[in-house]
C-alpha cells in the first residue's frame, strides 16, 4: 500500500520498509556503482574485440552480458531512488508541495525570468512523469540498441584460445555469486523491501545470459557452429525483456507522481519470472492480475475450464498443424522438387500440392526461368552498385579504360610469337555468362542434386575452357577479328562441359565485356600499336607510291605500243595500196602500151605543173606547121609588158 503523506497519519517509524531504507539505500548504490564498473569494463572488452576479434563469438556475448546489464542497471536505480525517497520521508527533509513558489525576482530581466520559468516547469514536468521511469526508458533503449548491433548469424566459427576457459572461470565465479544475491532477495520480506522481488527476477535475466556466455565459452572451437547461433538467439531474452521494461516504465508516467506519495517500481518483468523450474506462465499471470487489479482469475470457472481444456486442443492443434505441413503452395515463378522419405518423386508445377507431412515429405524449392548473370572472377556476394545519379558521376562498373584494374576482369595467358621463337603473353579480360536453369523437371533435378554450387561449378569449368581456346590465340587475333567469334566458341565449349556433367544449366548467352592487356602494360601497349600503325602506315604510302610509278610506267609502255602498232598498221596499209596501184598500172600498160605511159606522163606533168607559171614549147615545132595549144584549161600568160597587137601573136603562131 502506498503512503501519502498528506493523507495519511500513520508513524512511518513503525512500517519496516521506512526503517530498513538506509540499508536499502545503501546496498543499492553499491550495487549500481559496482555494475557501472562491470559495464566499463564490458565497454572496453568490447573495443578491444572490435579492433582484434570482431567476427568471433566474444561480440555477441558481450553485446548479451552488457544489454542484461543495462537492464539491471535501470532497474536498481529505480529501486534506489525510491529506498532514498523513504528515508528522507522519514528524516523528515522532503520539501513542502502545498507551499507556494517564490515570487519572481524582479531585479532580473525578462529574458532570465523567462529561462527560470521554463527550467522550473520542467523539473515540476519531470517529477511527475518520473525521474525512474525516464531513466528505465534510456536503460532499454540502449539495450535494444546494443542487441540490434550484435545481431548477425554470419559469424564463421574460429579457435578462441585459452583464454575462453579463463573468462568461463570467471563468469562461474560470478554466476555463483549473483545466484546468492538471487536467492537472498528473492526469500527477502516483502514488508521490509518490497522491490526485492523484481530485482531478484531481473538478477535472474543476468544469470540466465551468463549461463549462456560461459556454456558457449566453453565449446566454442573452428568446427562448432552452435556456440554462435546460441550465443545470437539468446539475445532475444534481454530484447523481449527490455520492450516489456519499456512499456512498464511508459505507462507508469501516466500514475500520478507527486513528492507527498510514495513512489512504486512497475519493473517487476513477467517474462523475468517464467525463469524458474517449472515454469507457470499461467499461474504468473494469475498473479500479477491479481496484485494489480484485484482479480481472481481462479473464481472463473472459464478460465478453469480454459486450463483443463488446454493440454488436449493445444495437442489437436499441434497434430493438425502438423498435417498441414503436408501441403504446399507453389509460387507462380517457381517450381518444388517433392521429396518422399528423402527420395526425388516429383517435380511440382506452380500451385497447390498436397503430399506428406514433414518430416516424411518435403518440398526443395528450385527456380523457374530466373536467369542470372555471373562473372568468371570477382566476388559473388558483391552487392550490387548503386544506381547513379543522372547529373552525377558514373558508377565504378562502367569504367572500361584499360589502365585501371577491375573487379571482374581476370588474367588470363595466351599464345605470342616473337621472331621465331613462341612464347606467350598475359591479358585481363571480363567474360560474363547469363544462365538459367533448364526449364525441364530432368534439368531442375539436376541442378538441385548434381551441383552443390552452380556458381563455383560454372566458374570451374569456364577456367578450364579458357585455359584451352586461349592456347592458340595470340592477342592482335583477340583485339581484332578473332574476337567476334570468340565469345560463341567460350560458350558453346562450356555449354558441352555442363551438359556432360549433367548440371541442369543452361547458357543464355556469353558476353564478353573487355579484354586487354593488364593495367600496368596499358601504356607500353599503347605506344607499340602506335609503332605498328605508324610502321603500316610508311609501308602502304611506299606502296601506293610503287603503285603509282608502276601505274605510269604501264601507260607509257602501252602509249608506245599502241604507237608503233599503229604506224605499222599505217606503213603496211601504205605499202599495200602502192602494191595494188602497181599491180593496176602494171594491168593497164600491158593493155594500152604506150599511150598508157603517155597518159601517165601528161598527168604527173599536169599535176606537176599546176601551181606553175610556164609556157612550154616542144622542140618538135616546125615552122610549117604551128602548134596548137588547147588554152582552156590553162590561164593566159601575162608578160611583164604589154606586147602590140598582132605582132607578137604572129611570131607565137597562136590562133585567135
Amino acid at each position: 500500500m502506498r503512503v501519502d503523506l498528506n493523507a495519511s497519519g500513520r508513524d512511518l517509524h513503525g512500517l519496516p520498509r521506512f526503517q530498513r531504507a538506509n540499508w536499502q539505500a545503501r546496498r543499492s548504490l553499491v550495487l549500481l556503482v559496482t555494475l557501472a564498473v562491470w559495464l566499463v569494463l564490458a565497454l572496453l572488452a568490447g573495443v578491444f574485440v572490435r579492433l582484434f576479434a570482431a567476427d568471433t563469438v566474444w561480440t555477441p556475448l558481450l553485446y548479451l552480458l552488457g544489454a542484461s546489464s543495462l537492464l539491471l542497471a535501470g532497474q536498481l536505480q529505480w529501486v534506489w531512488r525510491i529506498a532514498l525517497w523513504r528515508e528522507r520521508t522519514l528524516l523528515g527533509a522532503l520539501p513542502d508541495a502545498s507551499a507556494d513558489p517564490a515570487a519572481p525576482d524582479t531585479s532580473l530581466s525578462a529574458y532570465d525570468r523567462l529561462l527560470n520559468r521554463v527550467v522550473a516547469r520542467s523539473h515540476r514536468l519531470v517529477a511527475r512523469l518520473g525521474v525512474g521511469a525516464l531513466w528505465m526508458i534510456v536503460a532499454g533503449v540502449l539495450a535494444l540498441w546494443v542487441l540490434q548491433a550484435s545481431w548477425t548469424l554470419n559469424l564463421q566459427p574460429a579457435v578462441v584460445g585459452q583464454s575462453a576457459y579463463v573468462v568461463a572461470a570467471f563468469g562461474l565465479v560470478l554466476a555463483f555469486g549473483l545466484l546468492v544475491l538471487e536467492r537472498h532477495l528473492s526469500h527477502a520480506d516483502p514488508q521490509e523491501w518490497p522491490e526485492a522481488n523484481g530485482l531478484a527476477l531481473q538478477i535472474r535475466v543476468v544469470l540466465a545470459c551468463l549461463v549462456i556466455a560461459v556454456i558457449c565459452l566453453f565449446f566454442a572451437g573452428a568446427q562448432s557452429v552452435w556456440p554462435l547461433r546460441l550465443a545470437v538467439w539468446s539475445s532475444l531474452l534481454p530484447g523481449l525483456v527490455a520492450i516489456e521494461l519499456l512499456l512498464r516504465a511508459a505507462f507508469s508516467m501516466f500514475n500520478p507522481q507527486r513528492a507527498t506519495l510514495e513512489p512504486q517500481i512497475i519493473a517487476d518483468s513477467l517474462l523475468a519470472g517464467l525463469l524458474q523450474w517449472p515454469p507457470r506462465p499461467l499461474g504468473r499471470l494469475q498473479d500479477e492480475v491479481h496484485e494489480r487489479f484485484g482479480i481472481d482469475l481462479r473464481q472463473i470457472w472459464a478460465f478453469g475450464f480454459m486450463r483443463r481444456a488446454f493440454l488436449p486442443v493445444l495437442s489437436l492443434m499441434l497434430l493438425i498443424g502438423w498435417g498441414l505441413s503436408g501441403v504446399t503452395q507453389i509460387a507462380m515463378n517457381g517450381r518444388g522438387i517433392y521429396e518422399r522419405f528423402g527420395r526425388p518423386v516429383e517435380v511440382y508445377p506452380p500451385g497447390l500440392h498436397v503430399g506428406l507431412p514433414w518430416p516424411f515429405g518435403q518440398v526443395r524449392a528450385v527456380e523457374n526461368g530466373g536467369i542470372h548473370e555471373l562473372a568468371t572472377s570477382g566476388d559473388s556476394n558483391t552487392a550490387a552498385d548503386e544506381l547513379a545519379s543522372t547529373d552525377g558521376p558514373a558508377p565504378a562498373s562502367a569504367n572500361r579504360l584499360w589502365d585501371a584494374t577491375h573487379q571482374s576482369e581476370k588474367s588470363q595467358v595466351i599464345a605470342s610469337r616473337a621472331g621465331d621463337q613462341q612464347s606467350f603473353q598475359i591479358v585481363n579480360m571480363d567474360l560474363r555468362f547469363v544462365y538459367r536453369i533448364g526449364l525441364t523437371d530432368k534439368a531442375a533435378l539436376a541442378a538441385t542434386y548434381h551441383s552443390a554450387d552452380i556458381p563455383a561449378l560454372i566458374r570451374s569449368t569456364a577456367s578450364r575452357v579458357l585455359v584451352h581456346e586461349f592456347a592458340g590465340r595470340t592477342l592482335d587475333d583477340l583485339l581484332g577479328e578473332g574476337r567476334n567469334g570468340l565469345s560463341a566458341d567460350i560458350g558453346k565449349a562450356v555449354q558441352a562441359d555442363l551438359d556432360q556433367l549433367d548440371s541442369g544449366v543452361e547458357l543464355l548467352a556469353t558476353v564478353v565485356e573487355a579484354i586487354h592487356p593488364p593495367a600496368g602494360a596499358a601504356d607500353a601497349y599503347h605506344a607499340v600499336q602506335a609503332a605498328q600503325i605508324s610502321a603500316q602506315a610508311l609501308i602502304s604510302r611506299e606502296r601506293g607510291k610503287a603503285s603509282e610509278a608502276m601505274s605510269q610506267a604501264q601507260m607509257q609502255a602501252t602509249d608506245l605500243t599502241d604507237s608503233a602498232n599503229a604506224g605499222h598498221e599505217e606503213t603496211l596499209g601504205t605499202a599495200r595500196a602502192a602494191q595494188l596501184r602497181f599491180g593496176a598500172e602494171e594491168q593497164a600498160w600491158r593493155s594500152a602500151g604506150q599511150a598508157f605511159i603517155d597518159e601517165q606522163y601528161f598527168t604527173q606533168l599536169a599535176l606537176g605543173m599546176s601551181h606553175a607559171h610556164a609556157l612550154i614549147l616542144d622542140h618538135r615545132l616546125a615552122g610549117s606547121q604551128p602548134p596548137t595549144l588547147d588554152l582552156r584549161s590553162f590561164a593566159a600568160p601575162v608578160d611583164p609588158v604589154p606586147p602590140q597587137a598582132g605582132t607578137d601573136r604572129a611570131a607565137a603562131g597562136v590562133a585567135p
